[in-house]
Formats: structure tokens, sequence, C-alpha cells
């Protein structure tokens, strides 16, 4: 069973997709119009009323802060607020000194106490009529003009700026809930239009899906209908157009690479056949001449004998050959219960009788195991693979034969194990490949074999739906058949693992 993947693996991987980019960066893109047209908009409105103020304070002239002289306290005129709004400021500055500084009220003025940093603001303050802005403790801050009084002393006139702020603040609220709910409906609408305008995209993708899903590498393929979007007109339809020429040449390569294996199948298949009679009728008259009263010369009787052998070989050859292209056409192959303990049994007598020099062990479990398939097919898997463990090891060689039923993956296994110079690396790959034999390193072929015993046994294997597996290391090979389990075999029970606890790296076949 495949590991799951993890959550930020699979959120990182949508992110990246093209659909989330585009709508992403479509969003991104707005969102940055919106902080520009935001900016522009606050500092455009707060200059604006920044100049409306300067434009008050020159309006309301400087009458109350030249009110504010101590000499005219002292005449008894008190400071003039005719026509000041509250909170108006006004200050007198004289001699690089603050005389006073005071602000109209709801009813009259209050002086205004200054901390040392409110006097040097106010002495900076030049008399030019331009406006600035200040910051004094005890009133926040404050939009600011001076002139040059006729006692030549600067005269202040300032009004709040907390009315500009509260109205720049309050757009700059709106602007985040305006900016905000359009970004949100562009992001549900962008991400809806960006889904319609890709769905040809996305009906290519899955249709390469469906191809890299399809068995490609032998047999027939059917490959998926072509995507319909091969608009030239745009980008999408331009791929799809490709797409679909590309899946036209992989069919068409397909078809033919088909049709020639079948052609290659038929005619072993009708050679293997054709070759049968002729290779037994030569195989009959040379026993026939052996067998004649006649005295025969010994150099004829030793080219009869050797013309019988030959003939004997291409006529295995010829029914190997046959059973493969039987087995490639996809020929069904019988399904009857099928005792695997007693085809060892029988199998590894036979072997004991073939290769006396060998020391055969076999390890059976209590209860006999049956499976579901072709008896004659698995009877010459086990022939194979024990004639293969006793051709290729020199005598002496222990070979050991296991049956077994692998519980947790509901399969059957059995094992044919020897402790021979093993199979050489270069030739694990393709051990289970035809007219491949397993020789070199002590492994040398001792009989004439043709090489088409494993290529039978996984062919044999493969048909009942199992699988062969070869660990080879000098002085341990293991070859290991697995086969799906039957009803019949859960019914007699099963017996123990014959899983090797540690095996050397596995060629699967």
């Amino acid at each position: 069973m495949a590991a799951a993947r993890p959550r930020g693996r699979v959120a990182g991987l949508a992110v990246r997709s093209l659909r989330a980019r585009l709508t992403v960066g479509l969003v991104t893109l707005l969102a940055l119009c919106c902080v520009a047209v935001g900016v522009a908009t606050t500092t455009a409105l707060e200059g604006f009323l920044v100049r409306r103020l300067d434009q008050q304070l020159t309006a309301i002239g400087n009458h109350f802060p030249a009110s504010l002289d101590p000499a005219l306290k002292m005449s008894g005129k008190g400071p003039d607020t005719r026509g000041q709004a509250v909170g108006t400021f006004g200050a007198c500055v004289l001699n690089g000194r603050v005389t006073q500084a005071a602000v109209v009220g709801d009813q009259t003025e209050s002086l205004v106490p200054l901390t040392e940093a409110d006097r040097r603001a106010l002495l900076a303050v030049p008399g030019d009529g331009t406006g600035r802005t200040i910051q004094l403790s005890a009133l926040r801050d404050y939009r600011v003009v001076g002139v040059i009084g006729q006692a030549g002393d600067v005269l202040i006139t300032g009004l709040p700026l907390e009315p500009v702020k509260d109205t720049v603040d309050q757009l700059r609220l709106v602007e985040a809930i305006v900016f905000g709910a359009a970004l949100l409906l562009t992001g549900v609408a962008g991400a809806a239009w960006v889904r319609l305008s890709l769905r040809p995209l996305h009906r290519v993708a899955a249709t390469a899906s469906r191809v890299a899903q399809l068995p490609l590498a032998g047999g027939e393929v059917a490959m998926p209908p072509k995507v319909p979007d091969t608009d030239p007109r745009t980008e999408v339809g331009r791929v799809g157009g490709a797409f679909n020429r590309m899946l036209q040449h992989v069919e068409d390569s397909l078809a033919r690479r088909h049709a020639s294996e079948e052609r290659l199948r038929r005619f072993a298949a009708d050679a293997s056949h054709e070759l049968r009679t002729p290779v037994a009728s030569i195989r009959g008259h040379a026993e026939l001449a052996l067998r004649h009263p006649e005295p025969v010369p010994a150099k004829v009787r030793h080219s009869l004998d050797r013309v019988r052998c030959e003939a004997t070989r291409m006529g295995e050859l010829v029914d190997d050959l046959l059973l493969l292209a039987r087995l490639d056409a996809g020929r069904p192959i019988a399904d009857e219960p099928v005792d695997l303990t007693r085809l060892l049994l029988d199998a590894v007598s036979d072997a004991q009788a073939a290769g006396p020099g060998h020391r055969w062990t076999l390890d059976l479990p209590e209860e006999p195991i049956l499976a579901r398939g072709d008896e004659r097919g698995l009877q010459q898997v086990l022939t194979n693979l024990l004639a293969n463990a006793r051709t290729h090891t020199p005598p002496g060689t222990a070979v050991t034969v296991r049956l077994g039923v692998r519980r947790d993956a509901e399969e059957i296994e059995f094992l044919v194990e020897d402790d021979g110079p093993g199979v050489p690396a270069e030739l694990r790959p393709e051990i289970f490949e035809r007219f491949v034999r397993s020789g070199g390193d002590g492994r040398a072929r001792s009989t004439g074999g043709t090489g088409l015993g494993l290529a039978i046994a996984h062919a044999v294997t493969v048909a009942h739906r199992g699988r062969v597996e070869l660990c080879s290391r000098p002085g341990r090979t293991v070859f290991r058949v697995v086969l799906p389990r039957g009803s019949e075999d859960r019914a007699v029970g099963s017996g123990p693992c014959c899983t090797p606890s540690s095996s050397p790296p596995c060629a699967s076949g």
C-alpha cells in the first residue's frame, strides 16, 4: 500500500499549480493597484485639506495672537476672540521668547501650558506667512502660520489638524472595506474564470494521465480518445493539437509493433508446429536405422546416434517454442485444483534420479497445499527450476526445496535454493529472458540446454497471475515462485512461511 502523502506537500503542489498561480497573480496585481490608489487618494485628500486649513488661517488673520500682548492686558483690553473657531491657537513671540500662548475655548480663551520642546517649536516658526505643522504636548498636532506684528514680534495663529486626520482615516477605512470586498470577489470570480479557461488544458492533462497508466510494454494497447480542443488560434488549442498528433504517432507505432509481434508469434507457432513432424520423422528414421539387424560401420552408427540425439534435442526445443508461442498469444490455461505437495514430491524424486551427485532436501508443511491452475504447466515450472539447479551447479551441491503459504499476503510460494557458486551479476537482470543461459562462474552448461527453461517457468507463472524472483550471491541462490492462493487452499489450511529471514536483492520475473 502506497504511503500517504504529507498534507504540507499536497498544499505546496496545489499552490504551485497553474490555476492557483494565475489566480494569486491576478489578486496580487489588483491588490497592488488598490494600494497605489489608496495611497494616492489619501495623500491627495490630506494635501487638499491641509491647503484649505492654510487658507482658513490666512482668512482669520492674526488679531487673536495680537490681542494676547501683555501690554494690551495691562491697558484693560482682553484677548479678541471674535470670529475665532473653538480650538484656534494663538501665540506671541518677542525677542526670542514666547510671551503668551492661548487657545479659544467654548466660553473664553485659556492659556496653554508649554514645555521646553513646545517653546522651541514655536520659536522655530518663521514670520513669512507660510503654513507648517507643529506638535504641542497639550494640544497635539496643529497647523500654524506666523506673521510679523507691528511691534516686531511674531504672531502665530494655528488650527487643529485632528479634523483633517479624522477625515483621512475615515477615507482609509472606507477604502480598506471596499478594496477588501473587491479583492475577495475578484479572487472568487478570477478562480472560476481561470478554471473555465484552463479546462481544455485539464482535459489534455487527464488524457496524458490515462496514457501514462496504460501498459505500453507489450500487447495491444487501446489509446484514449483525442482531446477536442485543437483551435490553432489559442495556446491551449495548439498544445491540444500537438498532443493529439503525438498520440496518433504513439498509437501508430504501438499498432505496428503489435502487428510485428503477432506476426512473429504466429511464425514461431506455425514454424514450431510444422517442425514437429519432420523432426519426429528424422528421429524415427535414425532409431530405425540403429535397430537394423545388419552390421553397420562404427562411424555410421556414431553419426546415426548423433542424429537421433540432436533430433531429440531439436524436438524438445520445438515443443518449448510452441509452448511459449501459445502463452504469448494469451491462450487460456486450465483452471483446476492442483496438489502442489504431490507435484514437489514427484519433481524432487525425478531430480534425485537425474542428479544423484547432489544432496536434495525437501521441506513440506504438514497439510497439503492446493492451488488452482494448470497441473502440467506448474509441473514444468518445478522441473525446469530443479533442472537448472542440477545442471548449473557442481556435484555435491545441496539443493533445498521448500513449500509454504505466506499468510500476510495470502500467497503460495515454493523455493528452490542451492549453495552453488551463484548467478553472475551481469546475467541476473535478464535471467528470465529467452535463450539466456545462467552459465559462467561455475554455473556453466553441462548438458545441451537451450536457454528456455527459466523463460518457460516465468511465462507459465505469469499466466497463473504469479511471479518468479531470483536472489543470488556466491554460496546461496534462491528461485522463489509466488502464486495466488485458491479457495481450495484455504479449505485445507496452510503450512509455515518458508520465506528466508534475510535475502539478497532480488530480480523479479
